[in-house]
């Protein structure tokens, strides 16, 4: 049913495509018998409940940064049993990100480029919308723990409600010298509203931002972040996501920094900008122009780093893997290489709304 539903929207602008695509799932939700059935067949039977950071997860399986950037999309997800969604990537300030069209289907490859370029709503706006969506979710538990929930109302186990991570990133016109201002005005303005955090400096999308990358910008940044969450009430998990672009000596880099100041633990990867091994044309590429690959052809680079990290770190950094997982069987590669949790986004496009079950299945969850 989803391949026939997914040839029909591939031969719509991507960016569109996905926004009607989960309009039209947000509006199905609505109806309470309607999204008690989507869960059903949807939400993996026999979920294994994952603690790491100090967090329990429902699955080990996410939804990475990028494909709910605004937070407007977290009941949906959740119904189709995503354990955590990464909102964002979130910056101080709204920002329109590049110029349309800014999203492209690569479907030989089972690959997409975009760049857009940081667009959200702003960390304000976001904030709202995770207040809301958490006193919705307290409302509910409340009334089951009073025993006057309605018939049908699906809630997620107290101990195994859907985990938010926050993503964090700069504006488009702060300075890099000035960027741990907008890391840290994120952070403080969600501090209470997500479950752990992933400061993206790995994006190529924003000119310069991987420029952070480098180990003293990256430690001004991060030593930052620690400084205030040691503030908080409650310190929360902060992960650094990175590209799959650096090489072995700046990995080690980051590795080192990592160590040095107990980061909590480290996201690989983001998307890559190399065009090596695709089976899409040049001139289909040259059209399409820069952006950042995702999809099957990062799988290898993407399990490469995650056990290089692992590896030379003995295990003691916890990895989010994200890049090519599409099955159980590419989850598991991530997983047997050192990665903690996996995210999907655009195995997700390709192989739709049962990809949660699928994998969880397929890994015998």
């Amino acid at each position: 049913m989803y391949r026939i539903a997914r040839n029909i929207l591939f031969w719509f602008d991507a960016e569109k495509a996905h926004y009607f695509s989960m309009q039209v799932l947000r509006m199905l939700c609505r109806v309470r018998f309607i999204k008690k059935i989507i869960k059903n067949c949807y939400c993996p039977k026999g979920n294994i409940p994952y603690s790491i950071f100090n967090i329990q997860f429902p699955n080990i399986v996410g939804i990475g940064a990028g494909f709910d950037k605004n937070a407007l999309y977290l009941e949906e997800l959740e119904t189709l049993g995503f354990g955590f969604v990464e909102v964002g990537t979130v910056t101080p300030l709204p920002q329109p990100g590049n110029d349309k069209p800014r999203l492209f289907r690569l479907p030989s490859d089972k690959a997409l480029i975009n760049r857009m370029g940081f667009n959200n709503d702003g960390v304000e706006a976001v904030a709202e919308r995770l207040k809301a969506w958490r006193s919705k979710v307290s409302s509910q538990q409340s009334a089951v723990h009073s025993g006057h929930q309605r018939p049908g109302d699906q809630l997620p186990a107290a101990n195994a409600q859907l985990v938010i991570g926050g993503n964090i990133g700069k504006n488009k016109g702060t300075p890099n010298e000035h960027a741990w201002k907008d890391y840290e005005t994120c952070f403080n303005v969600l501090h209470e509203l997500v479950d752990y955090f992933v400061v993206n400096v790995s994006s190529p999308n924003t000119p310069g931002l991987r420029e952070l990358q480098e180990k003293d910008s990256l430690r001004k940044i991060l030593v930052n972040l620690q400084e205030q969450n040691a503030k908080k009430q409650v310190c929360k998990p902060i992960l650094l996501k990175i590209a799959p672009d650096l090489t072995d000596e700046q990995i080690d880099d980051v590795i080192d920094l990592a160590l040095d100041i107990k980061l909590d633990g480290l996201v690989a990867t983001n998307t890559t900008i190399s065009r090596e091994l695709l089976t899409t044309g040049n001139e289909k590429l040259e059209k399409i122009g820069p952006g950042g690959l995702s999809g099957k052809p990062l799988q290898k680079r993407s399990t490469e780093m995650v056990r290089y990290i692992h590896q030379k770190t003995n295990g003691t950094i916890p990895i989010i893997a994200s890049g090519g997982i599409f099955t159980g069987e590419d989850a598991k590669e991530k997983l047997d290489a050192g990665a903690v949790l996996v995210q999907v986004w655009t195995g997700f496009i390709y192989r739709g709304p049962g990809i949660v079950k699928d994998i969880c299945r397929e890994m015998g969850g």
